[in-house]
């Protein structure tokens, strides 16, 4: 429904990827790849990143990023036991396991001042932490 909203689309795919962790794409078909608030969903996160792998030009960009948000009950479990900053940790072992992204770099950024016309904006002041880990098909 929310794909359908979005009129600068011309197409789109809603593809499960903890039924299916194969990707529906012709091997090297893109430039770059942005998994975001999803990879702590991911039951078979190494066969998705080796995907991702498949379907990226050399030299493409994949990059995760995620918050400190979660629904808890979806989440994989290692997700709840490790700190913020070593989740990052974990994304960075899903590209090296993968063995098929280089340059792996992680990033992350808090403290920002929560918008006034963000629904949170009356019970917490800043806004969510981003973290990202991102690398480049070899």
């Amino acid at each position: 429904e929310e794909l359908a909203k979005n009129l600068d689309l011309s197409d789109w795919v809603v593809h499960d990827l903890n039924e299916n962790p194969i990707l529906p794409y012709k091997p090297e078909s893109y430039d770059a790849v942005v998994c975001t608030v999803s990879i702590e969903y991911l039951i078979d996160p190494e066969t998705v990143f080796r995907e991702i792998g498949r379907v990226l030009r050399t030299g493409g960009l994949f990059v995760v990023t995620f918050s400190n948000r979660w629904f808890p009950e979806k989440v994989i479990s290692i997700w709840k036991d490790l700190h913020e900053f070593e989740r990052m940790g974990l994304v960075m072992e899903y590209f090296q396991k993968s063995k098929m992204f280089k340059d792996l770099e992680t990033y992350s950024i808090r403290g920002l001042p929560r918008p006034r016309d963000d629904k949170y904006f009356y019970e917490i002041m800043d806004s969510d932490p981003i973290y990202a880990v991102w690398g480049y098909r070899e």
